[in-house]
């Protein structure tokens, strides 16, 4: 689907933010493994989420989605030698590939878009070094043979928070214990807390920094309820710091340990008024100025910060954005090419990001990459442009949220469907 956009600001109140994808997929993962049935409460069906209930109900788990969430009967039976299809979804291969190999499953994996070549890389050697067979990586299907054996893994902590996130689900149901041992600093660290806690939900004990003792049960706490997304407010907030009236998002923890409640405080730094109140934060439009971020931790912030930073006033510099070019696509170039079909002015040196603010968007045609976040972040910008934008492939929002555009319409927005020969 393409759209084109018409300018107008987003004004109003996002009453129910979807829950988090983060905690989603890990919260389904620990109830498929845990001893008794789990209710989980939050809805989160997004494409990404529903890779996930696909692969775990393959392998056993019964899965019902429920109005407000989702009842996981545990496997009782692993079903072994199943292709499991990860659609588009990073988080469902990285995750599922250790914790397959840890059950014995001996499965294989598929999935769709660029998510072959996306890495796998040091984990898909350290499984292969622990007694797992893997086929050669870089093309499904990937076929995964083979039992996990405990012990020392060494995972570089540049490129993926992922892969450590999915041995900390798998390791601790070897029969020994093991060890995660992070070479480098530790990007994105908040999502590989989310699993830390997760697994502290669902009764599994992390010693130290990353030492997995093995032979635990995961232990269901029967009922649990799904904080907001933070990634996903993070566009409507976006879109209230461009707008007089602003913009409410409610059912938001301000005590999350999601790394993407950063964008309240980096919104503010841009100048956007904030404010908390007890069932939420508005924020809407200030005087907007340049800024120096630090993008180690939030990645997924990097495309809608650099529209407000092309809507602020002088240059913002985005630091450490080279795992971007290793997402759905290339985000560095996407977000390049969203900024310069805009008439923003942009350019990366070595691993940064610099906007020249310029203050206005004059409108234009934009290729969303098949990438939710660069469609996401094109859907704001189109709202602070002076003319329409349309915009390729959007109904790749779907991938996270597929309900952004009826949000969209609802905060005021105004967009139609474009022909597909434009």
């Amino acid at each position: 689907m393409n759209a084109r956009i018409f300018p107008g600001k987003l004004a109003g109140r996002v009453e129910h933010v979807i829950a988090s994808k983060s905690q989603t997929h890990r919260a389904l993962i620990c109830a498929a493994l845990a001893d008794k049935p789990t209710m989980l409460h939050g809805r989160a069906l997004s494409r990404d989420i529903e890779a996930t209930l696909r692969c775990l109900r393959a392998l056993g788990a019964e899965i019902a989605s429920k109005e407000d969430g989702f009842f996981i009967e545990p496997i009782r039976a692993l079903q072994r030698e199943k292709l499991l299809d990860c659609g588009e979804s990073g988080s469902t291969l990285r995750f599922l590939l250790p914790l397959t190999a840890a059950l014995g499953a001996d499965c294989s994996f598929t999935g769709q878009g660029n998510l072959a070549s996306r890495p796998l890389s040091p984990l898909y050697e350290e499984m292969q070094a622990h007694g797992v067979i893997l086929s050669p990586q870089g093309r499904f299907p990937l076929s995964c043979r083979g039992r996990l054996r405990p012990g020392d893994y060494r995972i570089a902590g540049n490129i993926s928070s992922q892969f450590i996130s999915g041995l900390l689900l798998a390791l601790p149901l070897l029969p020994g214990d093991s060890r995660i041992i992070v070479e480098g600093p530790l990007a994105s660290r908040p999502y590989v807390e989310l699993t830390r806690d997760m697994l502290r939900r669902f009764g599994i004990r992390i010693e130290e920094e990353f030492h997995i003792p093995g032979g635990q049960r995961f232990l269901s706490p029967g009922t649990l309820t799904l904080e907001g997304d933070w990634s996903a407010a993070a566009c409507w907030l976006a879109a209230g710091a461009l707008s007089e009236k602003g913009v409410f998002c409610e059912g938001l923890c301000r005590e999350s340990i999601q790394g993407d409640r950063a964008i309240v405080a980096l919104l503010q730094a841009f100048g956007a008024q904030t404010q908390w109140r007890q069932d939420g934060v508005l924020v809407r439009r200030g005087d907007l100025h340049g800024i120096d971020i630090d993008a180690a931790d939030i990645p997924d912030l990097v495309p809608v910060l650099s529209v407000v930073a092309a809507l602020a006033r002088g240059e913002t510099r985005i630091r450490q954005i080279g795992r971007l070019r290793y997402k759905e696509s290339d985000r560095v170039q996407g977000i390049l090419r969203l900024l310069h079909a805009l008439a923003a002015e942009a350019s990366t040196q070595d691993d940064t990001l610099i906007i020249q603010g310029c203050g206005r968007l004059p409108g234009g045609l934009v290729d969303g990459c098949q990438d939710h976040r660069i469609v996401m972040a094109a859907a704001v910008a189109a709202t602070a442009a002076e003319a329409p934008v349309t915009l390729l492939g959007a109904e790749a929002a779907d991938k996270s949220d597929p309900g952004f555009w009826d949000q969209f319409a609802a905060l005021g927005g105004h967009w139609e469907e474009a022909d597909d020969g434009i």
